[in-house]
C-alpha cells in the first residue's frame, strides 16, 4: 500500500481539530461513519457509540478485527470558582504541566462553546512569589475564561455548569521536513491510518482472505474503549495505536512500533512474530519495544474475557499525552504493515 499523504495528513487535520474528550466523542464518531458512507462501507454503532466496519473477506469463519481510537485527553468542569474561573478534573491521565497555557474550549450542555486559557491561579509573576515552584495541580490549575465574568454567577449565566467538557486546543502542524506535530496524535493518527487503508482496500478492490472488522473506539483513554461487540468468529485482534518513545525505547518517530509487552503484560507471542515477519519480508522499517506504562484497546478485551490473540503496533509518538510529534515516515511505515497484515493469510 502506498499512502496518500496529503489525505492522510488532510484527514489528520480534521480528526484532531474535531473536539473529543472521552465521554464527548458524537461530533468525531459522527465524522468517521460520515467518512465510511462515502465509502460505501457497511458499519454499524455500539450503544457505547463506538463505530466497527466491516469488510467480507474469502474466509468468513475466522474474523480479524483492528481497532485505532478517536477518544483523547481532555477535563470536565469540577467547579465554578467564587471569582468566575474553573476547577477542573481530569479526563484521561496526563500531567497539568502538560496543557498549562494552552487554550481550550468549554462545551456547555446548551452546545455553546466557551473560549479559555488553562493557567496556574499563581501565573502573575509580579504578584506570587511562588509562581515558578507552585505545584501544577488540581488546586492550583483553573481557566480563566475570553468572558467579562467576575463571579461564578457571571460564569453560569454563560450556561457554564460542572460537568461540561473541556478540550484542548490541538495546535496541528505538518512541517515541510515531515514532521506532524500536535496533541490527540494519540490516538488520530492511528484512526485515520485504518480509515485510509479501508479506503485504500475498497479502491482496489482487494479481497482480503479473511472478514475483517476495523473498530473505532471512543472510550480507550478511560480503560474500555474495545472491550465489547467483538465478533465471536474473531480470532486476532489488533490494536493499532502509538508507539511510546522516550529513555530506554527502541521506538522512534521514523519506523512502525510493535508492542511485545506493556503494563498489562505480554502480548501474544507467535502473532508479534507474525508481525516483526512480515516487516521483515516486505522491508518495512519497525522497532519491537516494551511500554511500561501503558495499556489498550487489545489488553482490555483481553481483560474483558475474549478467547483472542492479541497484538499492537503503530506510529512512534513523541512526548506522548503532552505536545505529541510524529513523522510522515512513521505513518507510511505503519501504512505498510497494516496493509501487509489485513492481505496475508492468519497464521496457523
Amino acid at each position: 500500500m502506498i499512502l496518500n499523504e496529503q489525505r492522510t495528513i488532510d484527514l489528520l487535520k480534521k480528526l484532531v481539530e474535531t473536539p473529543s474528550p472521552s465521554g464527548y466523542t458524537e461530533k468525531v464518531m459522527a465524522l468517521i461513519t460520515q467518512q465510511l458512507d462515502d465509502m460505501g462501507i457497511a458499519h454499524k454503532k455500539t450503544n457505547k457509540g463506538a463505530v466497527i466496519a466491516t469488510i467480507e473477506g474469502a474466509d468468513t469463519t475466522r474474523h480479524r478485527l483492528l481497532t485505532a481510537h478517536t477518544d483523547t485527553l481532555g477535563a470536565m468542569v469540577k467547579e465554578i470558582k467564587s471569582d468566575g474561573r474553573l476547577k477542573l478534573a481530569m479526563v484521561g491521565g496526563f500531567n497539568w504541566n502538560a496543557v498549562e497555557g494552552e487554550y481550550c474550549l468549554i462545551h456547555t450542555a446548551s452546545g455553546k462553546e466557551v473560549r479559555g486559557t488553562i493557567l496556574m491561579h499563581q501565573t502573575t509573576v509580579h504578584v506570587y512569589k511562588n509562581a515558578g515552584t507552585a505545584e501544577r495541580s488540581v488546586d492550583n490549575i483553573e481557566v480563566r475564561l475570553d468572558e467579562k465574568v467576575t463571579d461564578a454567577a457571571g460564569t453560569r449565566g454563560l450556561g457554564i455548569e460542572v460537568g461540561d467538557f473541556v478540550s484542548f486546543d490541538p495546535r496541528f502542524e505538518a512541517t515541510a521536513s515531515g514532521f506532524i506535530k500536535s496533541r490527540h496524535l494519540d490516538d488520530k493518527a492511528s484512526t485515520a491510518l485504518l480509515l485510509e487503508l479501508v479506503r485504500s482496500l475498497k479502491e482496489q478492490g482487494t479481497v482480503l482472505p479473511h472478514t475483517t472488522h476495523f473498530y473505532v473506539s471512543n472510550n480507550e483513554e478511560i480503560g474500555y474503549g474495545g472491550n465489547s461487540n467483538i465478533p465471536e468468529e474473531t480470532v486476532e485482534y489488533i490494536a493499532v495505536d502509538m508507539g511510546a518513545i522516550g529513555d530506554g525505547q527502541t521506538s522512534d518517530e521514523y519506523t512502525v512500533s510493535i508492542c511485545a509487552k506493556d503494563s498489562s503484560g505480554p502480548y501474544h507471542y507467535a502473532l508479534t512474530q507474525h508481525l516483526t515477519g512480515l516487516c521483515k519480508e516486505g522491508n518495512i522499517p519497525f522497532k519491537l519495544d516494551i511500554y511500561p506504562y501503558y495499556g489498550s484497546d487489545a489488553s482490555a478485551a483481553i481483560r474483558a474475557g475474549f478467547d483472542v490473540k492479541h497484538a499492537l503496533f503503530g506510529p512512534g509518538i513523541e512526548s506522548s499525552h503532552a505536545l505529541e510529534r510524529t513523522h510522515i515516515d512513521s505513518l507510511k511505515a505503519t501504512a505498510r504493515l497494516l496493509h501487509a497484515y489485513v492481505t496475508s493469510p492468519m497464521m496457523d
